[in-house]
Order: C-alpha cells, then structure tokens, then sequence
C-alpha cells in the first residue's frame, strides 16, 4: 500500500486554461430545451467559469485532505481512499463508483461514515470505508490489455479488501458500481456479507402484469432505451474513436458528462439544481486530468455482453433503495425476482442517478438503514 496525493502542475493548468480559450464552438441547437444535448449558450458559460474562475487545484485540495492509496493488483495500480473508523463494530464497506462519476461522490459522506456519533449518528451505524477508483477511471492505472469487465474488476476489490484485513464486508454501489457489487456476490460469497444497492438489474422479462408504478418505471426506462442510450452505444462499440475528441477537447469532455448529471438527476431540467457548479467541474477535472475519456468507456467494451449480463438471480442479502430519478426502477415485487434475498427495500422521495453527491442525507440514511437489515453487525 503507497500512499497518494494528487498533484496539478502548472504546465496541466495553462494547457487547460489555453485549450478552453480557442475551443471551436459549435452551431446553437435548434430547439429551445436540452432534447439536442447540452445547450450551446450553457456550454459557453461553464467553459467560461472553468476557465476563468474555478480553482485549478480545488480537486487536488480536496482528494489530498483524506487518506489516498495505491497498490498493485493483477498487474494494475489501483487508486483507493481508506478510512477506518474508531467504533469497534464498524462494519468494512466498499463504495463503487461508475460512470461518469468517481470517488468524489463520497467525499462528504467519509466523516458521516466513519465517525456517526460526530455527525449526529449512533456508533452502531459506523463504517470503514474503501472508495476504489474504477480501473481506467480517475487517478489509478489504466488497462493496457483487453479483460478489464466487471468480473475482473469485482475479483481485484475482494483482492484490496483482503490486503486491508476485512474478513467480512459490505458492497455499495449505483450505476457501475451496482454490477461490481452484484459480481462480488458471486466471486466473493465467502466473504461479502451483503449488497447496498441504488441501481438494480433490469427487470425480468414474462414478470405479472405490472402495477400503475410499475408502469410508470417501464415507461421511464423504454424512454431511455429510445432516447437516452447514445452515449453507451458508442462506448460500447468504439469506445476509442469517441476518445479522440473527449481527449482533445475540455469543452467537449465537460458536455459529455455535465450533460448526464442533468438528464439522470432529480434536478428540474438544471443540473445546477441539484449540484454546484464547482461540484460538476470537480467530476470533469478527474477525467480530464488524467485523459480517461477512452480508458472509462471501454468499461462499455468490456462488460456489455459479458457473463455478468446472463445473471438472474442474485441470493446474497440485499438493500436496494429506489430513487425516483434513477434510470432503472423496480419495485418491491419487482426487485424480488432479480434478488432472492431482500431484506430492505425503500423507495425514496428525491434523487436518481448520483445520489451520494446529489441527496447525501437521504443516501447515508438509506445505507445505515439498508445494513442493520442485512443483519451483519
């Protein structure tokens, strides 16, 4: 284990300054809403405030003020904040991250973990937390080969967990963090004592006719499959042809991903609704830094079609918290037929897709609750 601080140079900051600078702008959408993608006049302001008035080094000051790390797993450095609460019951709980996210959705959420009573919580409800970096993601190393999937990826967090000394450990994860966590269940049922999950698998096809709600969470979800799944074609597809430009251009990194922080939140059409503008520019910053626009999307490559997708049942214990902005929906019925297991199930009043950074309360309290039903303290 080595420890980690992130370091901005100079030279990264000028470029990035001068890139934003002579950005070859686009013509404006032709519609009057955000149906086309990330409205030009938006776009121009964000890139004006990035380059101009945000804090180059807010990300580096951040990520350094908690204890980071790396460590070699399957021929891959692997970047991980790690911290151990002081409570001797805490429970080990591994926090995965996805797509365009990364650690920083949980940096606020570290101290409620770790130290509850400090925060307004019981010791009972203490953690120690893991938060990896996805393979290819943020600040750790970037596969050179081909074979970095979600099972791959699940078999190297059992590996970390085990280094750290945790016997027993919870999994937490949305988007994909969601089938890391579920592939735990599978590779690592030894020692994974349970899943904490914001994001579900799809539900399975020949299921009862569906409820009212059940209906409106279909409808929701067919509206993406048509609208919304550009993105995930080309990662999945070519993930290195969309690189070029994403690796280029800051502008053009900054609308592939602010883009999704507004259509996949609970934000009333604004991202800035939901997230600041220095949190939305934090997220970008990592991808841009480290140029990972190709090395995340070929997670798509990876894991679409994988053996990961032909699972249908998952019978570890499970917590699954239902936000009402997130892509993929189940209700309680629902839910039971991917998870055998369900011992707490909880449909939320605000939220979707970044619910660690967009309702940190209602997320830390639906994982304490989610826990203490898994029974594993």
């Amino acid at each position: 284990m080595t420890p980690f601080q992130v370091e901005i140079g100079e030279r990264q900051i000028a470029d990035l300054r001068e890139r934003l600078a002579r950005t070859r702008w686009p013509d404006a959408e032709t519609v009057d809403d955000w149906s086309q993608g990330l409205p030009l006049a938006y776009a121009r302001e964000l890139c004006a405030y990035w380059e101009q008035d945000y804090e180059m080094e807010r990300v580096a000051r951040r990520l350094n003020a908690v204890p980071q790390f790396t460590t070699e797993i399957d021929g891959l450095a692997v970047h991980f904040i790690h911290l151990r609460s002081r409570e001797p019951a805490a429970v080990p709980l591994v926090l995965t991250h996805g797509w365009p996210g990364s650690v920083l959705e949980f940096l606020d959420l570290l101290g409620p973990l770790t130290d509850p009573v400090a925060h307004g919580g019981a010791a009972e409800d203490a953690f120690h937390v893991v938060v990896p970096s996805l393979p290819g993601y943020g600040f750790g190393g970037k596969p050179t080969e081909p074979s970095w999937g979600v099972e791959r990826i699940a078999d190297a967090w059992a590996e970390l967990m085990r280094r750290l000394g945790y016997e027993r450990y919870v999994a937490q994860g949305g988007d994909w963090g969601a089938p890391v966590s579920i592939a735990l269940a599978g590779r690592d049922r030894e020692h994974l004592a349970g899943l904490s999950l914001n994001y579900p698998l799809p539900p399975r096809p020949g299921t009862p006719e569906p409820t009212a709600e059940e209906r409106a969470d279909l409808a929701d979800l067919k509206r993406f499959r048509v609208e919304g799944m550009g993105y995930s074609t080309q990662q999945a597809t070519r993930p290195q042809t969309v690189a070029y430009g994403l690796t280029d251009s800051p502008a053009a990194q900054c609308a592939w991903i602010v883009e999704k922080f507004c259509a996949w939140s609970d934000c009333d059409g604004h991202p800035e609704n939901s997230f600041s503008r220095d949190e939305l520019l934090d997220n970008v910053m990592v991808y841009w830094l480290n140029a990972t626009a190709g090395s995340s999307a070929r997670l798509y490559w990876e894991s679409f079609g994988s053996a990961f997708a032909a699972v249908e049942e998952i019978a570890a214990p499970t917590a699954y918290v239902a936000y009402p902005r997130e892509i993929i929906r189940l209700s309680e019925r629902l839910a039971r037929t991917r998870f055998t297991d369900l011992r707490y199930y909880n449909r939320v009043e605000r939220g979707g897709h970044f619910a660690a950074l967009e309702v940190p309360e209602i997320f830390l309290r639906e994982v304490r609750a989610g826990v203490r039903a898994l029974g594993v303290r």
